[in-house]
């Protein structure tokens, strides 16, 4: 009789082990549990850590609240302008709310991919290529925006979405380039028009400043002939200027010519060419 009762009580306590191990279920720290008995979602979700579901007729369905990476293939399409341009992005996204995220829709990761591919062809459509390049921060807020908005119902949050890169068709990248150098050359052109416009200007006020201080001349004269000897030049060429020689008949003085009646002047023409040669 004993013996029996002890065999009852080892069976009895097998089978609960069996029971609690069929039952057993463990939710991690970044997860919750949705438990569905007979079907029908049952309480509260399951906080992480060890949990008990009745074998047989309760199913625990764990959801993880990890923010998801996903990269969204790339999509070709056409610009507002009328350029062809292929674009892919990156969405990152979490479940807040685990049992929507299980009744509400099927495959939530794979709602959420087709969103985003629907609405970056649909952003490529509405913007310009300049957007695309420039203004990438105004699109990633309203791309966003285009997928977050039905995914609030899926229990889903879009935390971020990025476009990584933009790809151009090698015709409108040469035509960019074109453009760029056409534009680069364009602003040296008139860099170089206004230097040469403040050049002219200085050298107006240098001669105007010349003429009325003929000594300004003979002295820039000087500094001339000191900075070509610098150079050890065996052969030094050196212009001089007319209007030295009258600053020079000015500082002298008027003296009288050959027949003592007339005063003696410098012909240009000699100055510049020098006395015929004898």
């Amino acid at each position: 009789m004993v013996q029996e009762l002890l065999v009852a009580v080892v069976a009895a306590l097998c089978v609960g082990a069996l029971y609690l191990a069929a039952g057993a279920r463990v939710v991690k720290q970044y997860e919750q549990g949705v438990l569905f008995r007979l079907g029908r979602v049952s309480g509260d979700v399951r906080t992480p850590g060890f949990n008990l579901v009745i074998p047989f007729v309760d199913r625990l369905y764990k959801v993880n609240l990890q923010i998801v990476t996903l990269p969204i293939p790339a999509q070709e399409g056409i610009t507002r302008d009328n350029v062809t341009v292929r674009v892919d992005a990156v969405v990152y996204f979490r479940v807040v709310d685990a049992v929507s995220a299980l009744v509400k829709v099927e495959d939530y990761k794979f709602a959420v991919s087709q969103m985003a591919q629907t609405s970056l062809r649909s952003i490529i459509g509405k913007s310009d290529l300049d957007d695309l390049l420039s203004n990438r921060e105004k699109l990633n807020q309203g791309l966003e925006l285009m997928i977050d908005s039905p995914a609030v119902g899926w229990g889903v949050q879009v935390d971020r979405v990025e476009i990584k890169d933009v790809s151009l068709p090698d015709t409108m990248k040469r035509s960019m380039a074109r453009q760029a150098e056409a534009d680069r050359e364009r602003r040296a052109r008139i860099i170089n028009a206004d230097a040469e416009l403040q050049a002219s200007r200085k050298l107006a006020e240098a001669a105007q400043q010349m003429a009325d201080t003929p000594s300004a001349l003979q002295l820039r004269l000087l500094q001339t002939i000191v900075a070509v000897a610098a150079e050890k030049n065996s052969t030094l060429v050196l212009p001089f200027p007319v209007e030295l020689l009258r600053f020079l008949e000015r500082a002298g003085g008027r003296q009288p010519g050959p027949n003592g009646d007339a005063p003696a002047q410098i012909d240009e023409t000699t100055a510049r060419t020098g006395p015929p040669p004898g």
